[in-house]
């Protein structure tokens, strides 16, 4: 009966784990292997006969025929009289093979060996899921939402693996409920607590990269590569896309007609605006294609330092810094360029000052204030009304009405 039971053991986990034949076989060898050490001292004059088709196994002992009163390792030999009781024409130092049944090792040992065999095969399954997602980095899955926590939500895969999606890791949009199907890529899988740990992600560029590669057959046949990507979760991304065939414009066949192709990866995150370029080995012309949809007039690069300055008509410079701030920062890190924008003088500006030369009367950090909305000088701040000036930027009310005296005051 125990026999039985073991049995339906390993058969069991070799049909669930997906575990392979020659590893079966192995775990199963090495556990009764570890028994007969225990109780015998020695493993080396067994036989381990496994049948995992059959369901069936066999050990078997081999021992050295010697005269009764020479016994003296009864594991390793046996007494002539009591060899003739198996065969009566066994001689003195032949080799007596016989069966050891699984009931001769007691009900403790057998229920050990049981529990040792599930730990093994639990393990080689963990690593089988470790080494199965190892692979898998920067793959995009699909998992289903069990359970939502406040800094995770843990997902299963089809086999019912634990896929671990963190706060972090979400669109600060996204939300799941239990049962819905998410998509993500994997991020790193590491070992904890001897468990497979496996991080997706949602936020990754690997992963805005993946649904460039399953939305463009082009891209996923090596004929436009991408060769950056800079996001902002949920707001806003900027891809870098090369074609290596003058007939196949990169920007058109990843937006496709109408749109068709990239309105797909623009719902999977959350609306999320994404702007696709047409990458240059010339550094200017990178640059102002970055800033789009802003119109530039002049650049200057500082190769050292790398940083660039952007010269912009005064209506161009909210465009090209955009909401927030957000189209100037991920084209100086699409680029790889600090970025500053100016304003280019025309003769109606000449007698505008920049607001630099306030630096005794208005502190430098309400300056920097008015720099990030891309007022540089004193003319393009009373340009925008107190409202907007409120508005845009985080300065209190009676800050704002002290900083527009002054500079109506200079040119008064």
């Amino acid at each position: 009966m125990e026999n039985l039971n073991l049995i339906d053991t390993f058969l069991e986990f070799k049909e669930l784990k997906n575990i392979d034949r020659a590893t079966m076989m192995t775990v199963l060898e090495d556990v009764f292997r570890n028994l007969l050490l225990k109780k015998y001292g020695t493993d080396e004059n067994f036989d381990i006969i496994i049948n995992i088709d059959k369901g069936d196994f066999e050990i078997w002992r081999n021992r050295e025929v010697v005269a009764d009163n020479e016994i003296t390792d009864k594991n390793l030999q046996i007494g002539l009289s009591q060899a003739k009781r198996i065969d009566t024409d066994y001689e003195v130092g032949e080799e007596v093979t016989d069966e050891v049944k699984l009931l001769d090792f007691g009900r403790r040992a057998i229920l050990a060996l049981r529990q040792n065999l599930t730990n093994r095969i639990l393990d080689l399954e963990k690593n089988n899921i470790y080494n199965k997602y190892k692979d898998k980095i920067g793959d995009i899955v699909t998992g289903e939402v069990y359970q939502v926590w406040k800094k995770e939500i843990l997902t299963l895969d089809d086999e019912g693996n634990e896929l671990i999606l963190p706060k972090s890791e979400q669109i600060p949009s996204d939300y799941f409920r239990k049962g819905d199907t998410i998509r993500a890529v994997v991020v790193r899988v590491e070992m904890r607590n001897n468990n497979p740990l496996i991080i997706l992600s949602r936020t990754s560029p690997v992963f805005l990269e993946r649904l460039f590669e399953l939305e463009v057959p082009e891209i996923f046949d090596g004929l436009i590569t991408i060769k950056n990507i800079v996001r902002i979760p949920g707001e806003r991304a900027k891809v870098a896309v090369e074609s290596y065939d003058e007939r196949i414009d990169p920007v058109g066949a990843c937006v496709g007609m109408k749109g068709s192709r990239i309105h797909g990866i623009v719902r999977e995150l959350r609306n999320e605006n994404i702007d696709v370029i047409n990458y240059t080995n010339n550094t200017q012309l990178f640059i102002q294609r970055a800033l789009s949809p802003a119109k530039i007039i002049s650049i200057k690069l500082n190769e050292e330092t790398k940083r660039a300055d952007v010269y912009l008509l005064p209506e161009e410079v909210s465009l090209a810094i955009g909401k927030g701030g957000l189209n100037i920062k991920l084209a100086s890190q699409l680029s790889g360029y600090e970025i500053d924008v100016y304003r280019e003088m025309n003769e109606e500006d000449e007698e505008d000052v920049s607001i630099d030369e306030f630096a005794d009367e208005i502190e430098s950090w309400i300056l920097d204030e008015l720099k990030a909305i891309g007022c540089d000088t004193a003319k393009s701040v009373l340009e925008l009304s107190r409202d907007d000036l409120i508005k845009r930027t985080d300065l209190e009310e009676e800050t704002v009405d002290e900083v527009l005296k002054i500079f109506k005051t200079e040119f008064e």
